[in-house]
């Protein structure tokens, strides 16, 4: 029974998921929209959006070192850069709801479900 576990293995034991989704978050700062199956676009977006409202706390010089030093753990430097900077000034006035996930046809090879994951304007 699955009683009080969250989220979704995607076949990976527990260092490999979260080096999948290190570099599929900082490839969707940087990028701003990628594709990828529903099962990771849907994991991805709880993930982003704890990410942009931890980032949303660095207004305070104080605080900003120590969130920006958890960020850097959780995605590559140059997202967290691109993530402190234009985002927050984009998302200033949103509390949540930071992406969307587009559906698409099922791939060829193996009929897994496709999806498009990216920012809201």
């Amino acid at each position: 029974m699955k009683h009080l576990q969250k989220g979704r293995k995607l076949g990976r034991v527990r260092n490999q998921r979260t080096a999948l989704f290190r570099t599929m978050l900082g490839s969707l700062i940087m990028q701003e929209k990628i594709k990828t199956t529903e099962a990771k676009a849907k994991e991805m977006k709880a993930k982003i959006d704890k990410l942009i409202n931890k980032a949303k706390l660095t207004k305070i010089e104080a605080k900003k070192v120590a969130v920006l030093r958890d960020l850097r753990i959780m995605i590559p430097l140059m997202a967290v850069k691109k993530l402190s900077g234009e985002f927050l000034d984009k998302f200033s006035k949103r509390t949540s709801g930071y992406t969307r996930i587009v559906k698409l046809e099922a791939r060829k090879g193996d009929a897994a479900k496709m999806a498009i994951i990216e920012f809201v304007d």
